[in-house]
């Protein structure tokens, strides 16, 4: 695999583990026991996590990459 490709799949991987985490965990400030701050919407998170999202995102996404680095060759015709 040419690292253009390893990119490619790093890139397609990264955003197909991040989008769906970034629901894990959420508590809206309506739900909260402190509630909305004034001037924000009700159903926003109070704390989104995207910082350890995005770390678990690249993890997932490096998996993924060395999976794909040594399935892909063998599936090539020789």
């Amino acid at each position: 695999m040419h690292w253009v490709q390893a990119l490619i799949v790093f890139s397609i991987a990264w955003w197909l583990v991040f989008l769906p985490s970034l629901s894990i965990g959420i508590e809206s400030q309506h739900e909260s026991e402190d509630g909305a701050v004034a001037g924000t919407e009700g159903g926003a998170p109070v704390a989104p996590m995207l910082r350890k999202k995005a770390l678990w995102a690249t993890i997932g996404a490096a998996i993924i990459t060395v999976l794909a680095w040594f399935i892909i060759p063998m599936l090539a015709p020789q």
